[in-house]
C-alpha cells in the first residue's frame, strides 16, 4: 500500500472539461470514507492553467492532506500558493497551515532553485523529482545509467535535506523492469531520498523494502544507542565500545532509523 495517494488532476486529466470531473471525484470519494486514514494529495494545475482557484477552493475539504503543485520554478511559485491557501483556509474557518505542500521539480530553472522552493513556506514537507519534464526542458537523452538525471538528483536530495524538507525520487518508467526499479532504488537511496513516486503498484513491494529499516539496520541501531547509553553513564562523549566507533553522528542516525521503524508501525497500526 503507498504511503501517499496523490490524485492527479493535472496532465493526465484532459480534456479541459474533464478537469471538474475528477475534482467531483475526489471529493465524492473522499467524502465516502473510502481513503480514510490515508495522506491524500491531489496533484493541482499550475498558476497559469486558469484551473488553480478551482481546485484549491472545491478540495480543501476534510480528508484531503495537503497538495502537489507542478512546475514548480521559483519560491514565488511556492509562497503565492501558500498565501492562496491562507485566505481559503480563513475564509473556511481552518486553522492556518493545515494544508501541505509536496512541490514537484520538473525544469532545470526548479532545480537551480530547490533551495528557495524548500524555504519559500512553512507547509512544504516534501519535494519530489519529474524526470520526464525535467529531460525535456534539460533538452537531454534518458540514458539506461541514469546519467541524465544524476546530477538533479544529486542537488534535489542534497537541498531538501539542507532545508529538513523529506527529497522523494522521481518514478520508475520501466514499471515492468523490477531489476532496474531495483539498481535504482539503491543508488537512491544512497542519495538520501526518503521515498519514490511510483506508477505501479507492483513496484510497491520493492519500494518499501528499501525505504523501510531492515532488521540489520534496527539491530545496529539498537545496540547503537545501548551503547551510547553506557558511554554517557561513562562520562565519555566520544568512545569506542565493543570495537564500535560512538559519536553523535552515529547515535543520530540510529535514532533516525528507529524514528522512522516506530512511524511505519504506527501507520501500519491506524
Amino acid at each position: 500500500m503507498a504511503d501517499v495517494l496523490l490524485l492527479d488532476i493535472e496532465d493526465s486529466v484532459q480534456p479541459l472539461q474533464n478537469k471538474q470531473i475528477a475534482r467531483d471525484n475526489i471529493i465524492r470519494y473522499v467524502q465516502s470514507g473510502v481513503f480514510k486514514n490515508r495522506a491524500i494529495y491531489p496533484r493541482i494545475n499550475d498558476r497559469e492553467s486558469g484551473e488553480l482557484l478551482k481546485d484549491i477552493y472545491q478540495l480543501t475539504i476534510p480528508g484531503i492532506t495537503g497538495f502537489m503543485y507542478p512546475k514548480s520554478v521559483k519560491g514565488e511559485d511556492i509562497y503565492f500558493i501558500g498565501k492562496l491557501l491562507e485566505t481559503v483556509e480563513y475564509e473556511k474557518g481552518y486553522p492556518i497551515g493545515t494544508f501541505k505542500l509536496i512541490p514537484l521539480i520538473e525544469t532545470t530553472g526548479a532545480v537551480m532553485n530547490i533551495k528557495d522552493i524548500c524555504m519559500a513556506c512553512t507547509r512544504v514537507v516534501a519535494v519530489a523529482f519529474g524526470c520526464e519534464d525535467y529531460v525535456t526542458n534539460l533538452q537531454g537523452k534518458h540514458d539506461s545509467s541514469g546519467e541524465s538525471i544524476f546530477a538533479a538528483r544529486s542537488i534535489i536530495a542534497l537541498s531538501a535535506r539542507a532545508c529538513n524538507v523529506f527529497p522523494i525520487d522521481t518514478v520508475h518508467i520501466k514499471v515492468h523492469d523490477l531489476d532496474d526499479l531495483e539498481r535504482n532504488l539503491i543508488l537512491s537511496k544512497k542519495l538520501g531520498f526518503e521515498g519514490m513516486l511510483v506508477l505501479n503498484p507492483k513496484e510497491l513491494p520493492l519500494v518499501h523494502q528499501y525505504y523501510s529499516p531492515n532488521e540489520e539496520e534496527i539491530n545496529w541501531a539498537t545496540e547503537m544507542l545501548a551503547l551510547s547509553d553506557t558511554v554517557v553513564k561513562e562520562g565519555k562523549g566520544v568512545a569506542v565500545k565493543d570495537n564500535k566507533f560512538i559519536g553523535p553522528p552515529m547515535v543520530k542516525m540510529a535514532k533516525n532509523i528507529l524514528d522512522k521503524r516506530d512511524l511505519i508501525v504506527n501507520q501500519k497500526n491506524v
